[in-house]
């Protein structure tokens, strides 16, 4: 029964997504149906799998299913503040790119080698790409709802009026670099102010494993009350739930703070 718990669950966490879904419906054209290249796992899947395979190691079914619980929470973590990172870094090589522009129009130079100038400013290729697609086909920068994607259409519509009205695109570079210096610098406050919070969660959250460590340290062995009897099972159990639920309420607290 264990076993076949802990199967659904990781059943579960290995569900294509909707958006992945969507892709692999939309590579079927016609008569000839694409099979799609097999994706890598997300962070939070794979760390769900360590997980399952170390708590079947170190103890039952079930412990392997609760460790994978966590794992996994903690895989999807960590992979939200890599996102924030990879788009605090885009934004700032945008930045970098969009001073470029300015200076380089500023001082009387043509707008292809302006627009060579901040392509190559930007750090990040894959910004530069994007910043050159909306300078020079300006309309299709980046998809909408993300944040790079709303600054690259701003630079678009900047692009548009200059070339309608003659207005100076150096100073709509200005306004949209000032714009995104001035978000970034909200958010590394923010980050900064909820460093304590994020921290006193982490240390909360590692207390059960101290109080495992102190009563085997006293000659007790909770590990095994915990693992092979019922009530330690249904104790364990409701633990691992309310830890999840205390991580995440956390974290949702630190997201909506900093947002």
């Amino acid at each position: 029964m264990s076993g076949a718990l802990l199967a659904a669950a990781l059943a579960v966490l290995l569900w294509p997504a909707r958006a992945a879904g969507h892709r692999i419906r939309q590579v079927a054209t016609g008569s000839e149906v694409v099979v799609p290249r097999t994706a890598a796992l997300s962070a939070p899947v794979t760390a769900a799998i360590v997980g399952a395979a170390g708590g079947l190691l170190l103890g039952t079914p079930l412990v392997a299913g609760l460790a994978a619980s966590l794992a996994f929470v903690d895989g999807r973590s960590w992979a939200a503040r890599a996102r924030a990172r990879r788009t605090d870094d885009r934004l700032r090589s945008l930045t970098e790119g969009l001073g470029a522009l300015g200076a380089e129009l500023r001082s009387g130079r043509s707008f292809e080698a302006a627009t060579g100038a901040a392509v190559a400013a930007c750090a990040d290729d894959e910004c530069g790409t994007a910043l050159a697609r909306a300078l020079r086909t300006p309309g299709t920068a980046a998809p909408p709802g993300d944040e790079l994607g709303t600054a690259l259409e701003r630079v678009s519509a900047g692009v548009l009026l200059s070339a309608r009205t003659g207005c100076s695109l150096a100073a709509v570079a200005a306004a949209v670099e000032d714009d995104l210096r001035a978000g970034l610098r909200l958010r590394q406050e923010l980050r900064t102010a909820t460093a304590g919070p994020r921290a006193s969660a982490m240390l909360l959250a590692g207390l059960p494993l101290v109080g495992l460590a102190m009563g085997s340290g006293v000659g007790a062995d909770p590990w095994r009350v915990l693992t092979t009897t019922g009530p330690g099972q249904v104790l364990l159990v409701v633990g691992v739930a309310l830890e999840l639920l205390g991580l995440l309420w956390s974290e949702r607290l630190v997201r909506r703070a900093v947002r």
